[in-house]
């Protein structure tokens, strides 16, 4: 856990996510892949730390030797919230055991995801054209029980909540964050995607100029620009996307990833950068692939120096 990575800033920290390995929504993608083989891998390729994925134990007691083994941190963990549609009494109930796990690991943060508001069935393999769409009115409600439940998520457990804004969640598109983080509290946090922005339609500067403060997670996904093409042109679903190979790491897409870098380091921003890309590791070689990830992150580093 003690390894540096050459032109990050001290106190900000390269993570990589273990779905360049095994998918947590489509399991035929890498469900053959042991987590062991993930997290030596991850150590391997000079990773400091990870985020929680489906095969991971959730004991600490399994979980901490595992990832101390391999020299490697708990970065957070990806949380499915139902804020939308229910109480934050009941909320604080349902995230208790995921946020002991996080604390117990010595996490800062928790990734939110609403998926509550999504479309009946299997919301991502619906076309993305059909996304649910909250009302203003709804929002302005929803707003006060993310910022309540976030206020108690730290005073319970220290953790900050991590917004994530997603592809066919609340928060797709920039007006959508913009809504949200307009009518929030400062105890609500943001997780900056730069891939589900550049796939959402914005530049992902956009929320770096906006709500910049708020920024407390970033993931680093790239988009191929063809494959987003015709996901939209097909209006496709998400899991079809990342079937098509529409996600992959940093410096393999369309995504400059210079302005984050120069956010980070002038912004005092401390915390991790996750590597994320969501891909067929029967397609993508996982370890090859955050490989080069990593060399394009810290490459992007070094030239800010």
């Amino acid at each position: 856990m003690n390894k540096t990575i050459i032109g990050l800033p001290e106190g900000v920290r390269l993570a990589v996510s273990p779905l360049s390995w095994t998918n947590d929504v489509l399991e035929d993608l890498g469900g053959d892949i042991p987590v062991e083989t993930c997290l030596s891998e991850a150590a391997a390729a000079g990773y400091q730390g990870v985020e929680l994925g489906r095969k991971f134990p959730r004991e600490v007691s399994l979980l901490k030797p595992l990832l101390e083994k391999n020299g490697l941190a708990l970065a957070s963990g990806w949380y499915s919230g139902e804020l939308a549609e229910r109480t934050v009494e009941a909320e604080v109930e349902a995230v208790t055991a995921h946020a002991s796990l996080l604390q117990a690991m010595g996490c800062q943060v928790m990734v939110y995801g609403e998926v509550a508001m999504m479309p009946p069935g299997s919301p991502l393999d619906a076309p993305m054209s059909g996304r649910l769409i909250m009302s203003g009115a709804d929002a302005k409600a929803y707003a006060e029980r993310l910022t309540e439940f976030s206020k108690r998520l730290h005073d319970r457990f220290g953790l900050r909540l991590a917004y994530h804004h997603h592809l066919m969640m609340v928060a797709e598109t920039f007006d959508d964050i913009s809504a949200i983080f307009d009518a929030t509290g400062p105890q609500v946090g943001l997780l900056l995607d730069t891939g589900h922005a550049v796939a959402g339609g914005f530049e992902y500067t956009r929320p770096i100029e906006r709500f910049g403060d708020r920024i407390v997670h970033i993931h680093l996904k790239d988009v191929r620009e063809r494959e987003l093409a015709e996901v939209r042109a097909a209006d496709l679903s998400f899991n079809d996307a990342v079937r098509s190979g529409m996600f992959t790491v940093p410096g393999d897409g369309m995504v400059d990833f210079g302005p984050i870098a120069r956010y980070v380091k002038s912004s005092g921003y401390r915390g991790w950068l996750v590597v994320e890309a969501e891909q067929d590791p029967k397609i993508a070689e996982p370890l090859p692939a955050v490989k080069r990830a990593y060399a394009h992150v810290s490459s992007i580093f070094q030239k800010q120096s």
